[in-house]
């Protein structure tokens, strides 16, 4: 886990720097991205907090996802991380946030969204954005991969680059 602590410590310095403050929503990482974060030593400097939004009731409740979302685009999809990292960001009050959601497997898997589909958002600052990755591997290996793809987004989007 040695790169995703480096991911985290750069990330807390990029967000630093900027005087930005930072959030999360987790659905298959389970609070994998926010423990690497409050790993770092003076993170609550710009760490503020998660939600780990595992169920779609959550994701609407607490992150204000729209139930239309969630029926029509699932709860694994760029439109459902895209509105998980605004609502964070609004929840939390901070300026950059980050989302994931996926199918982390062995099971849960299907022909339209397979075992390791992932879905990731960004926001900072007003704009948000999203991708979907297919990551390999078990269980663990998915969401330590989601994490470590999560925080790189967000340093480089910290950063001015693509996420």
């Amino acid at each position: 886990m040695d790169d995703i602590e480096k991911l985290s410590r750069e990330l807390g310095e990029a967000l630093l720097a900027q005087n930005l403050t930072l959030a999360v929503a987790e659905s298959c990482t389970g609070g994998l991205a926010g423990g690497a974060l409050t790993s770092i030593s003076g993170s609550s400097d710009w760490f503020m907090g998660g939600v780990i939004a595992y169920h779609n009731e959550v994701k609407e409740q607490l992150l204000g996802v729209d139930a239309a979302i969630l029926n029509t685009k699932g709860a694994v999809s760029e439109e459902t991380v895209l509105a998980m990292a605004y609502g964070a960001a609004q929840l939390l009050k901070t300026q950059a946030a980050l989302s994931i959601s996926g199918v982390a497997g062995p099971t849960g898997g299907t022909p339209d969204k397979p075992v390791g589909m992932v879905c990731f958002g960004w926001h900072l600052n007003g704009e948000t954005t999203a991708c979907t990755e297919h990551l390999e591997g078990d269980r663990e290996a998915v969401r330590l991969g989601s994490v470590r793809r999560a925080l790189l987004g967000m340093l480089n989007m910290v950063r001015g680059q693509t996420p």
